[in-house]
């Protein structure tokens, strides 16, 4: 659709209550993985949505895989997802803590391929929502013009299109290593503090920097 960036980032958002058990675990989960060991995070998704992408939407160039089994990550800061955070008001979402705590983990995005290919790890990115029916699954980088990139920027994304192509999603099969992080951004300096004092005794410790346009 248009023309992909030089260097794309992807951005995994959590909350910050989730950060030590990422560090501890030295990775980041899917949904399915941490269903199945038991593991409890605070949550920042929707029910409904969440439901679907583990038990209806397929990868579909991964046969057998579902949505919930990959790690997800957009393409943007300041996503639309953390805009329905942001405005603590969707009937669907559980968690009503606002934007102030939720972490942006940056990952590079051509590293974190080669990291996939070199290990064997199915890898995907969908043209839109991966957890809604009309998504367009692909696993070749030579695809990335599938996605609409001036959507993927926009910062008005009142138009549905828009909306649609802002939500493009990349996504890694089970789990996805700490080490790949290479920038963490937050809101505020309470929050900086935090980060910090998680990473304070962790091998790898990513740039820590309070983005606060990365946030409403």
């Amino acid at each position: 659709m248009t023309t992909p960036p030089i260097e794309p980032k992807i951005y995994h958002i959590t909350h910050v209550d989730n950060l030590a058990s990422i560090v501890a675990t030295g990775c980041i989960e899917a949904d399915s993985r941490r269903a199945e060991s038991g593991g409890r995070q605070t949550s920042i998704g929707m029910t409904e949505i969440k439901r679907r992408r583990l038990f209806e939407i397929d990868v579909l160039c991964h046969p057998g895989t579902k949505v919930g089994e990959y790690v997800p990550f957009y393409f943007c800061p300041r996503s639309i997802m953390l805009f329905i955070i942001y405005k603590n008001n969707h009937p669907d979402m559980s968690y009503r803590g606002g934007q102030e705590s939720i972490l942006h983990l940056q990952m590079d995005m051509e590293a974190t391929v080669r990291w996939a290919n070199g290990n064997a790890v199915r890898w995907a990115f969908s043209d839109r929502n991966a957890g809604g029916f009309l998504a367009e699954f692909y696993n070749s980088l030579n695809e990335l013009d599938k996605i609409d990139w001036k959507a993927v920027k926009a910062t008005n994304f009142k138009d549905i299109q828009v909306q649609e192509g802002k939500q493009a999603e990349f996504l890694i099969h089970d789990k996805c290593p700490w080490h790949l992080v290479e920038k963490i951004g937050v809101f505020n300096e309470a929050i900086l503090s935090q980060v910090h004092e998680i990473l304070r005794n962790t091998r790898h410790k990513p740039n820590v920097a309070i983005e606060r346009k990365w946030y409403y």
